[in-house]
């Protein structure tokens, strides 16, 4: 992969949650006690054994600690950060139910992994197998395939992951909120997976079915040349709404809008006074505390519904509302306005709370 630019935009966003120091990872961990049939593992959808992660904090076994989380999810660096807690392992944790704030399960996991590389890289290269001759292609660079890619080669296997992109790393590094993971340490965990075994990662190469040109490789070479191929390729492009006016300058897609905050370091906020965000989901949420926290003065998501029935996290609209968003319910967008090239006005009609 080639180098991110040094300047951009998601830099000016700090951590939401910032890495504990050794003090604060042991107190919290000794918060934990140590549940039989723990909620917190049975509401994590990687199984990680949590309980027992923590104890080793507490212990001051941090490199155990890391061990247990890789064993169950390669991708416990990004997800200490990006996993919604709040409404898995930390939203199932006992404590709740007594009135006490949760364990602060994320970031413990986030001290583990990181603390834990940082004093020994080669941490999870010592499981490796013998290598069994076997030759795997992975179809996309994001977590799905770069979580394939790392099991097998600690299986033995050799590995070839194709990304069309010029970065690995899929939604990690282009499509999720700065204040939560930077790209730049999205591509860290990118290249801490390749260096677990024979994993070569080939950038910039699409995928195609039939002949292929330059930059591209053809499904049927792949299906001759490997012995399996896993399919990652991630999700589609940002949904619009297909009204009046929208297409045209002014109105972008939010995971689009994202990537650029983070990638592009041509990204400019300049000029821009009022933002309005279309949707209730997680994605808006995202879109409209980054733009609020990079100092666009008025920030407002638009939706269609009422609050109580939006599917972004609750935890994630308060948030928001720390950050200056206001939320306006119960209105559906019907036309984009321009005067001279620029948005100017978004008309939107009422509708029910259902």
């Amino acid at each position: 992969m080639k180098d991110l630019p040094a300047e951009r935009l998601e830099n000016q966003l700090p951590d939401k949650a910032p890495l504990y120091s050794h003090g604060e990872a042991v107190t919290e961990a000794n918060r934990c006690i140590y549940c039989v049939d723990a909620p917190c593992v049975q509401a994590c959808p990687t199984g990680i054994d949590i309980p027992t992660f923590i104890h080793k904090i507490a212990t001051d076994n941090v490199k155990g600690a890391a061990r247990t989380i890789f064993t169950d999810n390669l991708l416990g660096y990004s997800c200490a950060r990006v996993c919604p807690v709040e409404v898995l392992c930390a939203g199932s944790c006992v404590y709740n139910h007594w009135g006490r704030p949760p364990i602060e399960i994320g970031r413990l996991q986030r001290y583990a992994t990181e603390s834990a590389l940082a004093k020994d890289a080669e941490l999870l290269k010592r499981t490796r197998k013998a290598p069994t001759g076997k030759k795997i292609a992975c179809i996309g660079g994001g977590p799905a395939s770069l979580a394939a890619a790392g099991h097998l080669a600690l299986d033995g296997h050799t590995v070839h992951v194709f990304e069309k992109r010029d970065y690995a790393g899929g939604l990690n590094t282009t499509g999720v909120a700065p204040y939560k993971l930077h790209a730049h340490d999205a591509l860290k965990e990118v290249r801490m997976i390749l260096a677990l075994g024979d994993i070569t990662l080939k950038t910039g190469v699409e995928i195609v079915d039939g002949e292929a040109g330059d930059g591209q490789v053809s499904a049927r070479s792949l299906l001759d040349d490997y012995d399996a191929i896993f399919v990652g390729i991630g999700l589609g492009p940002d949904n619009f709404l297909h009204v009046e006016g929208e297409d045209g300058a002014g109105v972008v897609g939010a995971v689009e809008y994202i990537e650029e905050l983070k990638l592009d370091p041509e990204a400019k906020l300049e000029g821009i006074e009022r933002a309005l965000v279309i949707g209730g989901g997680n994605t808006a949420i995202d879109i409209s505390r980054d733009l609020a926290q990079l100092g666009v003065p008025e920030v407002a998501m638009v939706y269609r519904k009422t609050e109580a029935v939006m599917s972004g996290y609750a935890h994630e609209m308060v948030g928001a509302r720390k950050d200056g968003v206001r939320l306006v319910e119960n209105r559906q967008p019907a036309a984009v306005f321009r005067e001279g090239g620029r948005v100017t006005c978004l008309k939107v009609r009422a509708t029910s709370d259902s």
